[in-house]
């Protein structure tokens, strides 16, 4: 069953019309078949010509959709022989954040993301996909051991931000994205950067500070949620949508900016109407850059990785 956004009602009584249709042609053995056409047709150009004037707010809340596909769904989607690794070596697994080695259309990589989870149950055990410092400790282990072996490192980000409790402070939360960040930077083989869905704050640059930054179309990235955001400027979270519009989260307005480097499309209505589609949408622009910069050396590697990221804002 899919889950409809507010903004997706009308094309949700459609689908429902289209369903209830279906039903009766089964049910009854009467044809239907050019209505159910019409309708579908009807329920595409709705769906196309919603999803083309999606404003900020309403991008939050497709990158934000329940059934919208995460790090798990896409390692099995557009990855291979993926074998997790897990532990920062000093306090303990996060589960909010995964890595290990993959195979990307053949090509051995390094592969680490944050991980939402798709049910309350996996949610819990996911943190949300809010990364704790053993979960940034082990991303930082797993790109040294990727730079040791010169493997590509990929990443997938997908989380509204760090974990903001009181024990990650007490663990140096702020230490460890620091580090992460660093540790980005100084890679001396090729990194991509996905921004999936949410890409908040410096949870989401720990794992993105890459050569090369992708943004899925519905994905959004900021420095704080809009919620955040409006509750500082306005005292009060009924006005996100203004903040999100005022923030440019989206990836068009990123990509103009020359915060991203690249948008990769996802299927009609967003990733969460098709994850396989979307995983190979993903899958193919990820062999691209990589392609790109496959014959860079690690000196030229860290050299452009730097001053893409001081141009920002120049």
């Amino acid at each position: 069953m899919i889950s409809y956004l507010d903004f997706e009602k009308p094309v949700a009584q459609l689908e429902e019309r289209i369903a209830q249709l279906r039903n009766v042609n089964a049910l009854h053995d009467v044809d239907v078949a050019q209505e159910i056409a019409r309708l579908e047709a009807k329920s595409t150009e709705l769906l196309a010509s919603t999803y083309a004037s999606l404003t900020p707010w309403q991008k939050t809340q497709v990158a934000r959709h329940p059934q919208r596909p995460h790090f798990r769904d896409y390692v099995a989607h557009a990855f291979s022989d993926f074998m997790p690794l897990g532990g920062d070596r000093l306090y303990g697994d996060d589960l909010a954040i995964m890595g290990g080695f993959a195979r990307l259309n053949g090509r051995r990589v390094m592969l680490i993301g944050h991980e939402k989870g798709n049910d309350t149950q996996s949610r819990i055990k996911h943190n949300f996909g809010m990364g704790k410092p053993e979960g940034y400790r082990k991303a930082i282990r797993l790109m040294e051991l990727a730079g040791r072996f010169g493997l590509p490192v990929v990443t997938l980000v997908d989380t509204s931000g760090a974990f903001p409790g009181i024990e990650a402070e007490e663990r140096g939360q702020a230490e460890a994205i620091a580090r992460s960040t660093e540790a980005c930077l100084a890679l001396p083989v090729p990194m991509i950067a996905a921004i999936v869905g949410e890409g908040g704050s410096g949870g989401a640059v720990a794992l993105a500070s890459a050569n090369r930054v992708l943004m899925m179309e519905h994905a959004v990235y900021s420095v704080i949620s809009p919620e955040g955001c409006a509750s500082i400027l306005w005292r009060t979270s009924e006005k996100a949508a203004d903040a999100a519009q005022a923030m440019k989260v989206t990836a068009q307005h990123l990509k103009r900016d020359n915060v991203i480097d690249r948008i990769v499309k996802e299927p009609l209505g967003g990733a969460q109407r098709d994850a396989v589609a979307a995983a190979r949408m993903l899958g193919d622009a990820l062999t691209e850059e990589l392609d790109g910069l496959s014959a860079k050396t690690g000196e030229q590697l860290i050299a452009v990785r730097e001053e893409r990221f001081l141009a920002i804002g120049g």
